[in-house]
């Protein structure tokens, strides 16, 4: 399996528009965070996890040719944005686009892009297939099983996922003890950590390490990152052993 960290910003992005600190202020390529996002490509398959309003972009920069799956973590503007960009794919590929969503999501993208839903199709329209993601149980990409994990964005369901021994989460700040217990074991967890300061609905760094910690992930790569946690080359330095902030354009092989 590959793992490719297509995005690992906050909903802003960093830089943010207009910040001066020296954060967004960064000529470091690490400090550059684009909407979270993340490509996995498994059993000759690429599977994308959101599609933000970087998607275009992600995947011109990491030259994604295929796209077999695009699977939602949840509704927000962050995570859904960019799926009008899937029309590429289909052109080339010259069928549709399976996407794999909770009820919830796919209200919000009929509701988003109703031009893709709606009985009378415009030409040049993305071509997609809904598959309804039931939240207690795995469910199949053709051989790939995926493995849904319920979060708490604050009061909103968002899913993680685990296929194999990867796991990932972003936009979360509770998991319960038995949706913890899905992602002990895995060689390699992503999972937010948006800053250092208490946040209503994310992680802050030491939430992120303590839950790391509790289900001893092998190696953990910390995502959707604000520019109030800090400059990447000098976070990096303190975490703890086998845990690490994420980049954009990442790639790890599991």
């Amino acid at each position: 399996m590959k793992v490719t960290f297509l995005g690992t910003g906050t909903s802003q992005g960093v830089p943010v528009i207009a910040c001066p600190c020296e954060i967004c202020q960064s000529s470091n390529p690490k400090d550059k965070r684009l909407r979270t996002s993340i490509k996995i490509e498994i059993n000759n398959k690429v599977l994308v996890i959101d599609s933000g309003p970087d998607f275009r972009q992600q995947m011109l920069r990491s030259n994604t040719k295929q796209l077999d799956a695009l699977i939602f973590t949840h509704e927000h503007k962050d995570h859904i944005a960019g799926m009008d960009d899937i029309r590429a794919f289909n052109y080339f590929s010259k069928k549709a686009i399976n996407i794999y969503a909770t009820t919830n999501v796919q209200d919000a993208l009929k509701r988003e892009f109703h031009y893709v839903f709606s009985d009378e199709k415009y030409p040049g329209i993305p071509e997609v297939k809904l598959h309804t993601i039931n939240t207690e149980h795995p469910f199949l990409i053709e051989d790939i099983q995926v493995s849904p994990i319920k979060v708490l964005h604050y009061y909103l369901p968002v899913l993680g996922f685990r296929i194999q021994d990867f796991v990932y989460i972003t936009d979360a700040n509770h998991i319960e003890p038995k949706e913890l217990d899905k992602i002990r074991g895995a060689k390699v967890l992503v999972l937010n950590a948006l800053r250092r300061q208490k946040h209503i609905s994310h992680f802050t760094l030491d939430e992120a390490i303590a839950i790391v910690q509790e289900v001893k992930a092998e190696r953990t790569f910390l995502t959707h990152i604000s520019h109030q946690l800090g400059l990447h080359n000098e976070v990096e330095k303190e975490l703890p052993q086998g845990i690490h902030l994420g980049f954009d354009g990442l790639e790890l092989t599991i």
